[in-house]
């Protein structure tokens, strides 16, 4: 599935991941092929994906929201965490 996250400052990150999990406000949501479309809101926290060869990755991020429609997962945040 693709995967892009943006904030104010640009594009963070764009590619083929098998799986992403994002802190929402009601807790943890793992996101895997063939997830039934949703909207959520992000608190923040940290958002974690698999690439498509197998490198796990995590960032810390701000507030924002997560869309996922047709295997397309798109995260938009404020920011990155510095701290």
């Amino acid at each position: 599935m693709k995967l892009q996250v943006v904030a104010r400052s640009g594009e963070i990150f764009a590619g083929e991941v098998t799986e992403v999990v994002v802190t929402a406000v009601d807790g943890e949501l793992g996101i895997l092929p063939g997830h039934t479309p949703l909207l959520a809101v992000l608190v923040p926290g940290s958002l974690r994906f698999t690439t498509i060869d197998g490198q796990k990755q995590q960032l810390r991020t701000n507030n924002g929201f997560v869309t996922v429609d047709s295997d397309e997962v798109k995260v938009v945040i404020e920011s990155l965490a510095t701290s």
